[in-house]
């Protein structure tokens, strides 16, 4: 390797050996097992994701203990207003101005990797499985930055992995915490004891290990998951989707990329029902190549029950991109107790819209795919933390987005309508300041720039474009039977004022904040496994 290829990460040892340094840890690696430094991001969103949902575990558990004890939530090192259940208006304002001055503060700062302690565990020391481990340098990283930690068990196929991984436990002083395993991952976790959190992060789909995992996994505990085989998830190999996460995307769909998520979501949950257990996301992101999920798995008879409930089939126009939502089942509260049941299709076979033929995709899952208190813990935390973390910055930007969407399942992209309908877009404010007149809520998604997330019925959304192109006139020949004249011969049953609207304008873009991921340049995309059994 000649001396302009060195990355600038990489660090030349004198005994021939390779290292990096990340966060608090330091990997020695060969040839045999890869860094990718784009993945820091990765790790870092995992590392504050673990901490947040350790402090509400641990906070279960003693409560479980001693209910009549009462719990100091300074124990865990975080403010005490994150135990509210919601943030009040005052406290939002005081997170923004703690955020802003983080900012401010980091452009003079140098990052500081932080130490933590292990020799003080207690009875509820945690334990975390990662299944598929490479290096080491997550389990690592894991043992050093994560409070109450008492066992990793880093497992890799690879022999050539296992030895880095012992090799660089033992250079950061946690080989009394990360246990290094040579194994299959899904036989491992099949066998093994049940762990707080489990941490899937393959070479492509997660698929084949999700089963074991959803067994494995503690009542209450984490299931982290990543899948970067996004070509299938994301519809362009609508039957390896379906053989692999028994779901269907739509081809090229504007939405693609959430429905990505609740894919993979609803894989999870189905895999979850046989074994009576169900799930709550906490956090799920698309990111750059992939997608990653933190979700909590419980074991809960009653709550799997729900289920069909939070599944969705979705009917998607491929002429004017509109979509509607179905769930399967119904579920209710009565007097007699919960009922359950398949729901009633209210969906046509054509296009309200421009009548054009409906396609079908799913299911899905369609509850909240993020937990607006978990959000809003982890952004605190990141913002209170930023020297801990040395993609700080990006991590801000992305879960302040986050902390912004609406719940409602996907989202319309304003470029797409507007291509549809032959008109001059108009921009993401004075569209957002349209709908908003309507009397409906509306949001940006991290999944895409120009998103627009509603709970406003679509028959709303179209009317803000007629009303748009009413006074915006269409360009060019528009033929009798194209979706743009077919849409626009609809009445307008929605006042609509595209006055410009304080509240169109998201808080999250008043930082200068990365708040839509773009590619990185280098190193950029999964990289090939190598294996030596």
């Amino acid at each position: 390797m000649g001396k302009e290829e060195i990355p600038k990460w990489l660090i030349l040892n004198e005994d021939g050996t390779k290292s990096v340094k990340e966060g608090s840890a330091e990997i020695i690696f060969d040839d045999q097992v890869f860094y990718n430094p784009i993945q820091e991001f990765n790790r870092d969103m995992s590392i504050a994701a673990i901490k947040i949902w350790s402090q509400i575990y641990l906070k279960e558990k003693l409560e479980k203990k001693n209910k009549k004890q009462e719990l100091n939530p300074d124990i865990y090192n975080v403010p005490k207003e994150d135990f509210k259940p919601f943030m009040t208006e005052k406290q939002l304002k005081k997170r923004d101005l703690q955020i802003n001055s983080m900012l401010e503060s980091a452009k003079t700062s140098e990052y500081k990797p932080v130490n933590v302690e292990h020799s003080d565990f207690d009875e509820y020391g945690l334990t975390i499985m990662e299944a598929l481990s490479a290096s080491g340098l997550r389990s690592v990283r894991y043992a050093k930055e994560i409070p109450k930690v008492s066992k990793i068990l880093t497992n890799d196929l690879s022999k050539d992995a296992v030895k880095s991984i012992e090799r660089n436990a033992k250079h950061n002083k946690v080989d009394g915490i990360v246990q290094p395993n040579h194994g299959d991952a899904c036989k491992v976790l099949y066998t093994g004891p049940e762990y707080d959190v489990i941490d899937l992060d393959p070479y492509g789909s997660a698929a084949p290990f999700l089963d074991s995992a959803v067994q494995a996994v503690a009542d209450g505990g984490l299931l982290c998951v990543t899948c970067t085989d996004l070509a299938v998830l994301a519809g362009s190999q609508p039957e390896s989707c379906w053989a692999k996460y028994g779901g269907m995307n739509i081809p090229q769909a504007p939405y693609t990329h959430e429905l990505a998520l609740r894919i993979l979501l609803h894989s999870i949950q189905s895999i979850a029902s046989r074994y009576k257990k169900a799930i709550v996301p906490l956090i799920s992101c698309h990111i750059d190549y992939y997608v990653r999920v933190f979700v909590r798995v419980y074991n809960s008879a009653q709550l799997m029950k729900q289920s069909s409930s939070k599944t969705s089939m979705i009917y998607h126009c491929q002429q004017c991109k509109s979509f509607e939502t179905q769930t399967i089942g119904k579920y209710m509260e009565t007097d007699k107790g919960p009922k359950f049941g398949p729901s009633a299709l209210e969906i046509n076979s054509t296009c309200q819209h421009c009548s054009h033929k409906m396609h079908i995709a799913g299911p899905f899952y369609s509850h909240p795919i993020h937990d607006k208190e978990f959000v809003s813990r982890m952004l605190g935390h990141i913002a209170t933390n930023q020297s801990r973390y040395g993609t700080w910055e990006r991590m801000a930007g992305m879960v302040m987005v986050i902390s912004e969407e609406l719940p409602n399942p996907l989202y319309y992209v304003l470029p797409r309508m507007c291509g549809v309908m032959k008109c001059v877009s108009p921009s993401l404010t004075t569209f957002i300041s349209g709908l908003l007149s309507t009397g409906y809520k509306v949001s940006q998604s991290h999944a895409m720039v120009q998103a627009i997330k509603t709970d406003a019925p679509s028959h709303v959304v179209w009317d803000v474009i007629r009303q748009w192109c009413k006074e915006n006139p269409q360009k060019g020949e528009i033929s009798e039977t194209s979706p743009a004249k077919i849409i626009m011969s609809k009445q307008i049953t929605s006042e609509v004022s595209f006055e410009t609207r304080k509240d169109a304008v998201a808080p999250s873009s008043k930082f200068n904040l990365v708040r839509f991921q773009e590619n990185p340049t280098a190193n950029w995309g999964p990289k090939v496994q190598i294996i030596n059994s």
